[in-house]
């Protein structure tokens, strides 16, 4: 009988070829049994398909490449979970390059955790690249703030975590509303605790992260979650039955004087005025998302009347 599988890593991938080539590169690598894991690629309507990047790695590592019209990336992290084999879903994305050891530590983890979602460290691949730094250095408070300093782990972004395959499936997934990559992983995190299902952290699971910006991207991205942010705290206010909050102040001071205790150098006040102007792009994404909601808010209540 074939060996049964321990991990279905799930990438979802769109138009971004060379990137998900070396995504897939890193995974060749892996110090990990290949009998026991399986890789599922969902190419998310890209323009040409991703076959060209994913078939010559099938005689590498046990890859297979599922393919669906554009649907966001938490259609796509569906689709792959769905069809995955594994006992465990390990999501990671395609500008994402795991260590070496990666499964290793994620196999720790859920032998010590296996009910948990686990959720692993992922750093900067681009350290020369200033937006880049201080978008993963916003990452790395907020696993500050609201795994350690709440006294709880409650977060993890969904390009490193792990989660128990038939627990993820009983929630349904990544909630689809979310069409963008901005807070579907936060939301599922938070629906995740509200079943009473535990996290934990595994800082030792390592990737790299390869996501290359400029100042334009780095508002666009950063705009985009504060429309996540709405619609995640929609969201949330629904299922808990209350009203929309969001962090005290001292949230954002802290947060804005971060760069400055991380040993940067000359580059610590420059990141501290990307943290800002991140937060200015949030609130305006928050707000425009906000306004744009307005109508269908209002038509279902005249519709309910």
């Amino acid at each position: 009988m074939p060996t049964p599988l321990t991990f279905s890593i799930i990438i979802p991938s769109y138009c971004r070829p060379q990137r998900l080539n070396h995504c897939l590169k890193a995974i060749a690598q892996l110090d990990y049994p290949r009998d026991r894991f399986e890789v599922v690629v969902v190419d998310d309507g890209s323009d040409p398909p991703l076959n060209a990047v994913v078939d010559p790695w099938k005689s590498v590592i046990p890859v297979r490449l599922i393919r669906q019209a554009n649907a966001g990336p938490a259609a796509a992290r569906n689709a792959g979970a769905f069809q995955a084999r594994g006992e465990f879903l390990v999501f990671t994305d395609d500008d994402c390059a795991p260590a070496v050891d990666w499964l290793q530590q994620l196999e720790l983890q859920t032998k010590q955790f296996p009910d948990h979602l686990i959720g692993g460290r992922t750093l900067n691949a681009l350290a020369e690249n200033l937006y880049s730094t201080a978008s993963q250095f916003l990452i790395d408070y907020l696993y500050e703030y609201y795994n350690v300093r709440l006294g709880q782990v409650t977060f993890f972004a969904s390009n490193n975590f792990a989660v128990p395959a038939a627990r993820f499936r009983e929630l349904g997934g990544f909630d689809v509303t979310f069409p963008l990559a901005a807070g579907e992983d936060r939301e599922f995190c938070d629906r995740w605790l509200h079943h009473r299902h535990a996290m934990a952290y595994a800082p030792e699971m390592q990737i790299n992260h390869a996501h290359h910006l400029s100042l334009a991207a780095f508002w666009r991205q950063h705009f985009n979650y504060g429309r996540g942010a709405f619609h995640f705290h929609q969201v949330r206010s629904q299922r808990q039955s209350e009203p929309i909050w969001v962090e005290p102040l001292m949230f954002y001071w802290n947060l804005l004087v971060y760069p400055l205790a991380q040993d940067q150098g000359w580059q610590a006040p420059l990141l501290s005025g990307l943290f800002l102007l991140s937060q200015v792009a949030n609130v305006v994404g928050f707000f425009r998302q906000k306004r744009q909601s307005l109508p269908s808010s209002s038509a279902n209540l005249a519709g309910s009347a």
